[in-house]
């Protein structure tokens, strides 16, 4: 039996209701990049950019610069001393944050680079800043292809993601919603957001990702949540090579579900583009409209949905679906053929806006999604409250009898564990005193802390897993077929130096392109050294506290993001391609250069091809004074013709 007799194909493909989309988008986002030779590259954030221009979905969208996120907007999640590092640390310095490095997990897979810091505000302060504008009704969808980093935790990077913009954006939902639903359609699991949220009901999180011996290890069955947060935590562990009606068979019928038991009031959506055929770290064989797919059956719910970027480390299939679902978003249909942009070359050989599926195996089989669903929605079944009753305590043992030594203990570490001082900790001081340890060294209570973690559904990964480790081998590795050009021949700054004229002269010697396109990706993995034995509890190690989840507020409250000084700027395009482009910035400045007011077809092309509406002021004041000087010269040689000091040639 195959998948195709029993999944139904994509629906066709026909614009849908459009929705009032904001887009956020910061122009300096492609300048950061990742070490050399990286995956990561959030040049391909801009490359999108320049798609949704092109094909003309500006005339739709409206358009936002987010105001980076501070410091203290991200310790609402995060550490205070672990954002002191990433705020302090540059590659000139790293040597003298060694120490820190390790404790934090940067290094490797999550490198130091310049910019780190305000990289991470960019990606940041558009989901926040979508969170606040679907909180005050100003819009249907909230579009940032920058954020979507759901490794990163309280106080780690992990897998690319130093900052997670995901928690945060969800924060700020919850001042205004009493649910929210996390969707993750990465390939890899979203381990980040949900130990964030591992112990709450206010926020159900759904992974469909592949699972066995891949990074990060988690995301398993049965890890359904703990405490007041168990049931909601779902995880749909996949195989590799799953395809568009495999995909579609099981996304749509698990998301009806949630739907219908959790009764969100709000969405976010993380969009992977690594779950994309032929990605570079990927396995599975999703074409763009298969994983476009997902994001017009969310949008059909009208919700208020924040739709965010992720991982995808082919950048050419990345830049491709992501301006194609932008434009599923919007109701507009997209033609095949893509227009000329400055990235044209990255799109060869078929320069057509398409990623096809190729012919891998698909290791899903029917039996096996069928189980999974099964499961699934018992476990979902259970999220239904049942009728409150009465209750009364049960006394530990009979009246009058003496107590065992078990209960005793028992006791004693239900005491200690119901202190203040207790219920931040995973371990409390009593279980440290109790650990004993073998003769070979081993901890001899692991086996206990495992069969407890057990029981409610928390499984260890054999081993720590990297992001780095689970590269795709039938990835394109040439400019022929569809991928993404291979790294020796691409516009990514990442190529060996004996190589750059080989790649120059391929691309006609273009080295303003080769300049503007140094970026990196966004979001990779150091391997875990285990999943957390209680998943969901902030230990010690790994900040102070729990999560604290904002109380929700009226409706008609002020949103709390809000300030005298706006949030974002906001680009204003006319639909009418000779219209005038009105660009109203904030009252203090923000920490990038504020681009120029240009009309008609010369601003429309401006930010057609993803690049800054920008004016050199320096040089048009020099240049000024040059003319200024030439006039004056000008005048004071005719003075002496008139005069006759000066004779007549």
């Amino acid at each position: 039996m195959t998948t195709t007799t029993i999944y139904a194909p994509l629906d066709a493909d026909r614009p849908s209701p459009p929705k009032k989309v904001a887009y956020f988008y910061d122009s300096d986002v492609g300048n950061y990049a990742y070490n050399a030779g990286h995956p990561m590259k959030p040049h391909r954030i801009r490359m999108a950019h320049s798609l949704i221009m092109n094909y003309g979905l500006y005339k739709h969208l409206e358009i936002y610069r987010a105001k980076p996120a501070s410091k203290f907007e991200m310790t609402q999640f995060h550490t205070d001393e672990y954002v002191d590092f990433l705020q302090k640390v540059t590659p000139d310095n790293m040597d003298a944050f060694a120490k820190e490095q390790g404790k934090y997990n940067v290094g490797d897979d999550c490198p130091v680079f310049d910019g780190l810091f305000e990289f991470c505000g960019i990606s940041a302060g558009g989901s926040m800043e979508g969170a606040a504008r679907l909180n005050r009704g100003k819009c249907d969808v909230a579009v940032n292809w920058a954020g979507g980093l759901h490794h990163a935790k309280k106080s780690e990077a992990s897998g690319f993601c130093y900052i997670n913009d995901i928690v945060l954006g969800i924060i700020e939902l919850l001042r205004f919603h009493p649910r929210v639903l996390y969707i993750d359609i990465d390939v890899h699991h979203g381990d980040g957001v949900e130990e964030a949220f591992y112990t709450t009901d206010r926020v159900m999180t759904v992974s469909f990702h592949k699972y066995g011996e891949y990074f990060p290890g988690t995301g398993e069955l049965r890890d359904i949540g703990v405490g007041q947060g168990k049931n909601y935590a779902v995880n749909f562990p996949l195989r590799d090579g799953v395809d568009d009606r495999s995909y579609k068979g099981v996304f749509e019928p698990v998301i009806g579900w949630v739907m219908e038991y959790y009764k969100p009031s709000a969405v976010v959506l993380q969009c992977g583009g690594d779950s994309l055929s032929g990605d570079r770290l990927g396995c599975f064989n999703l074409s763009m409209r298969g994983h476009a797919n997902c994001v017009n059956y969310v949008k059909s719910f009208d919700l208020p949905t924040l739709i965010l970027g992720g991982g995808g480390y082919t950048m050419r299939n990345v830049a491709r679906t992501w301006a194609y679902e932008t434009g599923r978003l919007v109701g507009v249909e997209m033609g095949s053929e893509l227009p000329f942009t400055d990235y044209y070359e990255y799109y060869s050989p078929d320069f057509e806006l398409d990623v096809r599926p190729s012919n891998m195996d698909n290791a899903n089989t029917p039996e096996y999604l069928e189980k999974i669903k099964r499961e699934v929605h018992e476990n979902l079944r259970r999220t239904v409250q049942a009728p409150s009753v009465q209750s009364t305590e049960i006394p530990r043992h009979a009246m009058g009898a003496d107590e065992t030594l078990d209960e005793a203990e028992g006791r004693l570490d239900d005491e200690e564990a119901d202190l203040e001082a207790s219920k931040d900790a995973r371990v409390t001081q009593r279980q440290w005193d109790l650990r004993t340890v073998g003769q070979n060294g081993d901890d001899e209570s692991d086996l206990e802390d495992e069969g407890m973690a057990e029981a409610m559904g928390v499984r260890k990964p054999q081993r720590k897993f990297g992001i780095l480790d689970s590269r795709n081998p039938d990835a394109p590795q040439d400019d022929s077929g569809q991928g993404t050009p291979a790294d020796d021949m691409s516009l990514n700054g990442d190529a060996e130096e004996d190589e750059e004229l080989e790649r120059l002269n391929r691309f006609g010697g273009n080295e303003d392109v080769e300049d503007e396109s140094s970026g990196k990706n966004g979001h990779a993995e150091d391997g875990l050294e285990g999943l957390i034995a209680l998943k969901g509890e902030q230990s010690a190690a790994n900040g102070n506290g729990a999560l604290m989840i904002p109380k929700l507020e009226h409706e008609d409250a002020p949103t709390p993001l809000s300030t005298d000084t706006p949030r974002s700027q906001h680009l204003d395009t006319d639909a009418d391609v000779g219209g005038e482009m009105d660009i109203d910035l904030p009252t203090a400045a923000p920490s990038h250069k504020q681009p120029v007011v240009e009309e008609g077809l010369d601003a429309v092309a401006a930010v057609a091809t993803g690049g800054d509406i920008e004016m050199d002021v320096q040089a048009a004041k020099v240049e000024g004074v040059q003319e200024r000087e030439q006039g004056d010269i000008r005048a004071e040689v005719d003075t002496e013709l008139e005069s006759g000091r000066l004779p007549v040639a």
